[in-house]
């Protein structure tokens, strides 16, 4: 009998054994992977088609987001109202999105629907038809929410130091601007589906609460569908960065808080260095007991939050630091992170908060592991960006096992002011 006048024993984070669940894997007859986690209690299930159709293929501004949305707004059998009612009245959702390399489309329904809402997006992929009517709304909404956001120094901060660090021209740089969104024109979108869509590549990944004949579902209204894609010469895009890496920019001449970002290059996941900056950018401002938050908010009072993170890109990446302060304290706050970085440079972490950052790390990973969805995510992230299981199992030995002196060098190699872009919008 347990004794519940005794507390459990208390146990570390880092003493867990993490083990990632493995997926199945089914191949269509046209090539298609699917990678599925049969895993929950209760009868729900998530299928998304992963296509690369994100701005990296595009050959004008917008129109990957612009396809990407547009898809769901209408086929040659059914209006935009008609298709978001059949996924309304069996409870589902249908979502999309678009990224730099990848677009998606998502459904979320209970198990048993899945035989009725399959159809539907297969003619999505098939007979999306980009009605004029719904690309006129889209290029009118999305022109007055750009008024709006332009107005805003985070929304102008974010724009600008992607285009400092990748250049315009690159996928990773670009931002949607009001001649853009006016240049979009339906022929130019139905080509860009028709190669990227009708004709792509797509990987599907699917997790729940499986039903029996999944295998058979998807064979029967996807295995047919030319969505292998061709064998092409990769698309190349190179990176040019601005010469100038310190920028002050004015937007509001009325306004009281600065938006502050300050980034540099870094490698991408297959780098050897990555696991272990990842840890190191946790003590740095990875998380809200982080050093910049520590000393910039906790300490100064110059900010309600401050972070750095390692940008979630395939092909390059960037570290970036990203907070909004008072306008009289922006030089001060630039100030402090670099001071940061002076003592990460110098001095080794003690152990104490060492441990503090190896278990923050080790529970977000558990966390991350909750579900079948959150399962299904994190085998995506590994299979897009070209990497195997052992991807996750390394990064955890690291965080168990990186020391102090480890982190200094990287910090010695990676955190030098000189090599960061830095912007103020005020």
């Amino acid at each position: 009998m347990i004794n519940r006048k005794k507390a459990p024993a208390y146990k570390d984070a880092v003493e867990f054994d993490l083990k990632l669940k493995p997926y199945e894997k089914y191949v269509l007859r046209n090539g298609v992977e699917v990678y599925a986690i049969n895993a929950g209690a209760e009868e729900l299930i998530q299928v998304e088609w992963v296509f690369r159709a994100g701005n990296w293929y595009e050959k004008q501004n917008l129109v990957a987001p612009a396809t990407n949305f547009l898809l769901k707004n209408g086929t040659s059998n059914r209006t935009a109202f008609e298709v978001n009612e059949h996924f309304d009245y069996y409870g589902a959702a249908l979502s999309r999105a678009c990224y730099n390399e990848t677009s998606t489309i998502n459904l979320h329904s209970l198990t048993k629907h899945l035989s009725k809402l399959l159809p539907v997006v297969r003619e999505l992929i098939t007979d999306a038809v980009i009605p004029e009517s719904e690309l006129h709304l889209y290029k009118q909404n999305n022109r007055q929410r750009l008024e709006v956001n332009l107005k805003k120094n985070d929304f102008v901060a974010n724009r600008l130091i992607d285009e400092y660090l990748f250049g315009f021209d690159h996928p990773y740089g670009r931002y949607s601007r009001a001649e853009d969104i006016d240049a979009l024109d339906r022929n130019t979108l139905i080509s860009f589906y028709d190669e990227y869509y009708r004709n792509g590549r797509c990987v599907m990944f699917v997790a729940g609460k499986l039903p029996s004949n999944l295998n058979e579902m998807l064979e029967e209204h996807f295995g047919d569908l030319p969505l292998h894609g061709n064998e092409t010469m990769p698309v190349i895009h190179h990176v040019m960065p601005a010469t100038e890496k310190k920028y002050r920019v004015t937007n509001d001449p009325n306004g009281v808080q600065g938006a502050i970002r300050i980034g540099r290059h870094f490698p991408n996941r297959h780098h050897p260095d990555f696991f272990g900056v990842q840890v190191l950018n946790t003590v740095f401002g990875g998380f809200f007991g982080a050093r910049l938050m520590n000393n910039i908010r906790e300490d100064k009072g110059y900010t309600y939050g401050i972070y750095s993170y390692l940008q979630n890109h395939i092909q390059q990446s960037a570290w970036m630091v990203s907070t909004e302060a008072g306008r009289d304290v922006s030089e001060a706050t630039i100030s402090e992170v670099y001071s940061e970085m002076d003592i990460l440079r110098n001095e080794l972490i003690d152990e104490e908060e060492l441990m503090l950052v190896r278990n923050y790390l080790m529970g977000s990973i558990l966390g991350d592991l909750d579900g079948p969805f959150h399962i299904i995510g994190r085998w995506k992230n590994i299979i897009l960006n070209d990497l195997d299981e052992n991807f996750f199992y390394n990064s955890i030995n690291t965080i168990k096992t990186i020391s102090a002196a480890e982190m200094q060098a990287l910090a010695n190699k990676y955190l030098n002011p000189a090599d960061f872009y830095e912007l103020v919008v005020v």
